[in-house]
């Protein structure tokens, strides 16, 4: 069975954009469907490789939640939204707990796709902190923060914790505060 955080998530701001990912995941192989209910009753629509798409209003709470919902059971989710509306932040909070959420065409913006658990283990593992010290400090079991800085290794794309960390670092840098 696929797991929810197989299925990527994107938040865009433009439907140009929209079109840019949803061309990338139709050469993957990846059937696109206007819209975030899901047409099937069983749970697990992973196996469908379903990708649904739509823009979400900057107070449509009902189609972000039919959003998350939907990445939830397994399909994938492309949103136009403007992540500082109370939609777009709801949407992008809630994706977030299922896995990796993608900003933009190219997902660039890694340090925003972070949950904040990820931030605070990152920020303490540079402190020089381990990662069982780091996760007890933030209330997590070692294994959730193994699972969150695994999740963090994957957006960076590294292979290595050290690694995660000094990209971290490098962007957390660049990035304007």
């Amino acid at each position: 069975m696929r797991q929810p955080d197989d299925a990527p998530r994107h938040v865009v701001a433009t439907s140009a954009e929209a079109d840019t990912v949803l061309r990338r995941l139709s050469r993957d192989g990846w059937t696109a469907r206007a819209g975030f209910a899901l047409p099937d009753p069983s749970w697990d629509v992973g196996a469908a490789h379903l990708v649904l798409h739509g823009r979400i209003a900057d107070d449509d709470l009902e189609t972000a939640k039919l959003a998350v919902l939907a990445a939830a059971r397994g399909a994938a989710v492309v949103a136009v939204c403007d992540t500082e509306s109370p939609a777009g932040r709801a949407l992008v909070d809630d994706l977030s707990r299922l896995g990796p959420v993608h900003r933009g065409i190219d997902g660039s913006d890694v340090i925003a796709n972070l949950i904040p658990e990820q931030r605070a283990l990152l920020d303490r593992l540079a402190a020089g902190d381990t990662i069982a010290a780091a996760a007890a400090a933030e209330f997590l079991s070692l294994r959730t923060a193994n699972r969150r800085i695994a999740e963090a290794r994957a957006l960076f794309g590294v292979r290595t914790t050290r690694e995660a960390v000094l990209a971290y670092l490098r962007q957390r840098q660049r990035a304007p505060e």
